[in-house]
Formats: structure tokens, sequence, C-alpha cells
């Protein structure tokens, strides 16, 4: 269960001639691989290209109608090696995936399909962010193109060019025999705007007439002294076939004048920043004509020399504008430039920063902070303040509370770790190592658990180094994403294999969860197009695990406990792995909220949970939230004047999990949490019954408050 159905959206995807489609660019680009005649499509979620994922999901059935094979691919390595079908025959092939770790994971694969070369157009679609809100590292995907010889697409973020981006990717990757790289960060992948649509196309040889009438060619295999032969090719032939094919097709583009004294050079994805900053600057309109040159780079690799200098030519300095670290495009523009003895000053790096996003301001502080050194001239008579002047911002930490990255609320992960935190009560501090996926926030507080994560399913492989012996024993944790991605063979395989004597926690909440709810192997739904409901038991125990346990609640915190415990005493020999499964919670509400919101609105009965604090009972030590730290649990002052300390509270956002009231429990904590069932629609005997209640409660209460005794002024 995808968090985002685009099922409606799908439908104008058959859009033909004459129509305009009118959408976000991740459904840009599936229209535009349908319209280039794709034979087969598929890859692997993660940000900020995972709804690209769940589109070509929800358009399986029209995908099927044109003969174009789709795939939710295992991991991005085998995404990857699915292009070796564009190896032999001419069938244009895409496969989607995050940017730098997807590339990572998929670099064998794709070593080698860029040194067999391809027949058929091959298009990688990655997806890259840069800045505080990426969800990851932020490496380029530049250097793994400049290393294997893929050629790298950066379009204008609009969706005119994105679209033609991609039928420019497929004819570049035929004309040059090469794999071609399409890269889209998030303004791309969610901008919105419309295009002139075309028929699709079924793709001239799909899969299966492939099937048919097989071929292949030794010639093609990466093995000496073909592999040598292989590099030879991309440079001589390969690389000038793509030089001609970016000038004759004009795949960069020129804006403003030819003849100016300055210019600026910038990715395809940058331009809009580029040209919002101009027009800040008053050097631009809202059309796009700018006053100042600018060469933007559709293509970032290879980069074509005759271009560069042309552009070059005549101006007195260049400014580069290239997000992401090193700045590999200005060295390469810097090395033509001295090559040439041209005396143009290239500036880049030392104007705008070296790493992170280039945000509206940045650009404009960048761009502004150029001319005022190369073209003064060109901001005479514009009101521009000397240094902008930061806002103060005042300190609020003294009244508002610190919000670290966590858990969703009723998360099931929460009460998994809250059970580790009382086990290392009893064991001391464990080596515990984290994994890729939401449980990664264990590391942040309340629960501080884990310190390192080394890659998607690689949680227990990154805590091999501990695995020889000492006084307690090593605990790993992986989601069940992580599981099916790596986990199965690199890290279960590896504690076989090597007869590891560590616990290894899988978290298995039904769903990708991470990457936006999508269904895996050992998801619990019903999926029409997938083998769904494998549990991960079954292939712990056929790859020679024998201590498993299944824990099918993971909110049971004493159950949590014991086993984990268990697992870290028992004297059975051999890896040791439990699996802790509970639905992800926010994929759960996200199906049974419309379910019951439907159901109040018919008139039925329907009850829901929720848990509350006695502030009578409540002691204000706050042990539940360090345990627990829901985003529901929160603080609340009494106006009891003989007590200071704040009291626990649970705001309107719980989902009743019951997590919190599980943990007072197992940690023996104090008994202020009560559970209370909201009734939508009841009948007239609960009416009858619960006004009588409040009747008698009301009257215990007044006659209380009249024994109490009163302090203050009674003048």
């Amino acid at each position: 269960m995808a968090e985002r159905s685009f099922k409606a959206e799908v439908e104008h995807l058959r859009k033909g001639t004459g129509d305009t489609f009118t959408g976000e660019g991740i459904l840009a680009i599936t229209k535009a691989l349908l319209e280039n005649g794709v034979g087969y499509v598929g890859g692997y979620q993660g940000a900020p290209i995972s709804h690209l994922m769940d589109v070509l999901a929800d358009a399986e059935e029209l995908l099927g109608e044109l003969g174009v094979r789709f795939e939710a691919n295992a991991n991005e390595a085998a995404a990857a090696a699915m292009l070796a079908a564009s190896v032999h025959y001419p069938i244009r092939g895409a496969v989607t995936f995050k940017g730098s770790v997807g590339v990572n994971v998929a670099s064998d694969a794709l070593a080698n399909l860029s040194s067999s070369g391809v027949t058929g157009g091959a298009l990688v679609i990655v997806g890259e962010d840069y800045g505080e809100g990426s969800s990851i590292m932020q490496e380029r995907t530049h250097a793994f193109a400049m290393k294997s010889q893929f050629w790298l697409l950066d379009p204008r973020p609009n969706l005119p060019s994105i679209v033609k981006a991609v039928g420019d990717g497929f004819e570049l990757s035929e004309a040059s025999n090469t794999p071609v790289m399409m890269m889209v960060r998030i303004r791309g992948c969610h901008v919105t705007g419309s295009f002139e649509t075309r028929d699709n196309r079924r793709p001239e040889l799909t899969v299966r007439d492939a099937l048919s009438n097989p071929v292949s060619d030794f010639n093609r295999v990466v093995l000496p002294p073909m592999s040598f032969r292989h590099e030879q090719d991309k440079v001589e032939k390969r690389w000038p076939a793509a030089e001609k094919f970016i000038v004759e097709r004009g795949l960069n583009e020129q804006f403003g004048p030819r003849e100016a004294p300055v210019g600026i050079v910038c990715q395809g994805g940058m331009y809009n920043g580029v040209i919002r900053a101009l027009q800040r600057l008053g050097l631009a309109n809202l059309h796009g004509d700018s006053q100042v040159p600018v060469y933007v780079l559709n293509v970032t690799y290879p980069l074509v020399a005759s271009e560069c200098l042309d552009f070059c030519a005549g101006k007195d300095a260049v400014l580069v504008v290239e997000e992401g670290q090193p700045e590999f495009i200005e060295q390469q523009l810097g090395s033509y430039l001295y090559r040439a003895g041209a005396q143009v000053a290239l500036h880049g790096k030392d104007m705008l920063p070296m790493a992170g996003d280039y945000t509206g301001q940045i650009m404009l502080d960048g761009v502004t902070a150029f001319l005022r050194k190369s073209a003064p001239d060109m901001l005479e008579g514009r009101h521009l303040a000397p240094n902008r002047v930061e806002p103060e911002i005042p300190d609020l930490t003294s009244t508002v509370p610190i919000r670290p990255p966590g858990f969703c609320t009723g998360c099931p992960e929460r009460p998994i770790f809250a059970a580790m935190k009382m086990v290392q009560e009893q064991t001391g501090k464990l080596q515990i190592t984290a994994d890729i996926g939401c449980h990664l926030f264990a590391a942040m507080p309340p629960f501080e658990i884990g310190g390192s994560t080394m890659g998607y399913g690689l949680g227990p492989a990154s805590n091999a180094a501990f695995d020889g012996g000492g006084e307690r024993r090593a605990i790993s944790v992986l989601g069940d994403g992580g599981f099916w991605h790596n986990g199965l063979s690199s890290s279960i395989g590896n504690m076989v294999f090597n007869k590891s004597d560590s616990v290894a926690l899988i978290v298995d909440n039904y769903y990708s969860a991470a990457t936006g709810g999508q269904d895996i192997p050992s998801s619990r739904a019903e999926n029409a197009t997938k083998s769904t409901q494998n549990p991960i038991t079954d292939a712990l125990k056929g790859a020679g695990v024998k201590w498993v346990r299944q824990i099918d609640h993971t909110y049971d915190v004493g159950k949590m406990r014991d086993t984990l415990h268990e697992a870290l005493t028992t004297d059975e020999p051999g890896p040791k792995v439990i699996v802790a499964s509970s639905e992800c919670m926010l994929n759960r509400q996200r199906r049974e909220k419309p379910q019951r919101a439907k159901a109040i609105k018919a008139g039925r009965r329907v009850e829901v949970p929720r848990f509350g604090v006695d502030e009578e009972v409540c002691t204000g030590d706050h042990a539940c939230i360090r345990l627990s730290g829901c985003p529901s649990l929160s603080l609340k002052r009494l106006d009891d004047p003989l007590r200071d300390d704040p009291v626990a509270a649970i705001d309107q956002t719980c989902v009743g999990c019951g997590n919190c009231g599980e943990v007072a429990d197992a940690a023996v904590l104090c008994p202020s949490f009560y559970r209370a069932e909201v009734v939508h629609n009841p009948g007239r005997w609960e009416k009858r019954r619960a006004a009588w209640a409040k009747a008698i409660i009301g009257w215990l209460m007044t006659r209380r408050d009249a024994r109490r005794l009163q302090f203050g002024d009674t003048a």
C-alpha cells in the first residue's frame, strides 16, 4: 500500500496527439517513456523518485496493453541488471532508483553494462537531492558517469524539457551505443506544468518478441581481451558519437545575448534558480529573456569542449553554477580554458557554497557577488543592499522542546526499542548497529540505541567485526525492506556461513515503509500482480538459521524484552534472529481512517480507542516519556499549588496503540495510564448509561472538593 495512489492521474497517460497533459514531473516522465516506445521498465523506490515507482505500478495495466514489461525490482542492482535486455536487442529500456546510494548498489551491473555497450536505448533515471532536507548522504552521480562513461542528462526542471530529455536520452544512447543517465532532483520530480502530448507507441520489438528469436554476441561479454576493446571503443567511437549527437541536436541551450563581458554556465536543473536570481536583479524577465548570457548544460557529461570554448570566447569572466561537490564541471571547464590559452576568469565555488542545496537566496547571493566583481556596471542604478542582514532569531530553547526526528505516533517500532532499553538496564550497554529505515530513529532520544549504519540490509554485516566472542553479544537491527533488498544474502547469509553468535532483530512492519509503504514479499496484503505473504521466518530457516523467534505483536513490551534477553543469554550456538512484526501505523491509519469515517457518516456504531493519563495518579517523574517518546505524549501543568512538576498528558493525536500503557506496565512505572473507548453513534441505552455515570461522577467530585482543605485569603 503505497503512501499515495496515482490511479486517477494514470488515466491521463492515455492522452494522444493534440492533447495537453497537466501534472507532476514524475507523471511526465512516465508519459514520455510511453511516447518513446519503451519496451521494459523497472526500478527500486527511494527519495526523491519513490513516487515514480508508484506511478509505474499504478500504470501496470496500461503498460501491459502496450506490450511493456514492468518489474518492481528487489533492489537497484537487479534493476540495473535488467538493462541487459538492451545489450543485444534494439529494445528501449528504462530503470529508476535513488541517485547516489542506488548507483552504489547497482555499480557492478552498471559498470558491466557500460563496458559492453548497448544496442537499444538504455536510460537510468536517478533522483538526487542536496542540502539539509536530503534523506541520505549527498554524493553525486556525476562521479559514476565519469568513471564508467555513462552520459549524464540534467534537464531544465519544466515538463516540456523533462519530456524532451527522455526522448533525447534514448536517441543519444542508441547513437553512441552507451547507456544514459537522466538526473532529476526533487524540484523536477514534483514540479507541475503542462506539455503537448503525442500518441503512446508500442515498442518496435517487445521482450516477448525477442524471446522467440534469441541472439547473442561473445564480443559483448566483459572478459579479456574484449573488455580492453570495450574501453578503446568508449574513447574512439562512443564518446565522439555522443559529442556529435549533442551538438547536432542542440541538447544544450544558450539564452541571452551572444556577446557580453560575462556569462553563466549552469546545470540544466539549476536553470530556474539562475533565471530567478537574474529576475530579482532586474536582468531577466518572467519569460526568461536574460541580459546575461546563460549556457544551460542539459547534458552535464560529457562536456563538449567546442561548445564550452565558443560560449566563453570574448568574455572576461564566467560563473559556473554547479550544485553538489566536487566541482567536476568547473574543473573540466577550467582545463579546457587552460589548454586553449583563454584569459577568462573562471568563478564557481568561490562565489557559491561547495555543498548543499542551492536555494533561491543562495543563488541570488552568488550571482550578485559574481556580477559585483566581474560586471559592476550591470548592477548600477539597482537597489542592492551591500550585505544581506540576517534577521535576528530569538532563542526559544527554554520554551520550545527539542523535537529530533522520530517515530510516528503509534509506530510499532517504538515498543521494540523501549524493550531493548530495558534489557540494557540489566545487561549493560550493548554493541548495536542499525540499518537504513525508520528504525534508524532509535539512535535519537529518548532511546539513543545504536550509532552506525552502513547500508540498506547491512545492519548485521556491519556488526561482524564484533562477533569474535566477548562478555556480551552484539545486536544488529534491520527492517523487512532491507532484509529483502540485500539483507538475506549479505547479512543473514554472512551470519550463517561464519557461525555468528550475535543477535539480529528484523523489524517487520509489512511494507517497505521508509520508502513510501510499497509492498514487499512479506507484506500481508493481497497484491494482484506481486507475490506477497512470504514469511521472513521461512526465508531465515531456509538460509540455515536455527534459532528463530517470531513476535506477532510488538506492542507487547514485556514479551519483546524477555525474547531479547533470551537471545542474549541462550547457550545455543549460531546466529539468533528475532522477527518482530506489527503493521506500520502510518499505513494502517491510511487504510482504516477512510473506512471509519465512512462508517460514522453512515450512522453505524464505531468504537475508537484512546489513552489518557490520570492526573491524580501521575507522579510527574516522566519515565514513561523517556521509555516511549511518543509524539502524543507531552507535559501538562496542574493548578494544584502543592504539585510543581508537570504531569504527563496525551493529546488528541493518540491512535490508541497502547504502547504507553504497555511500557508503564513492563517497566513497573506508575499505573496512571488508562484506556477509553470513544463511541461514535452510540445507542439509546449507551447514552442513558453515560448520562447516569456523568451525574454520579459529578456528585462524587463535588463532595470531594467540599472536603478539600483551602489555602489562601479567605476574607
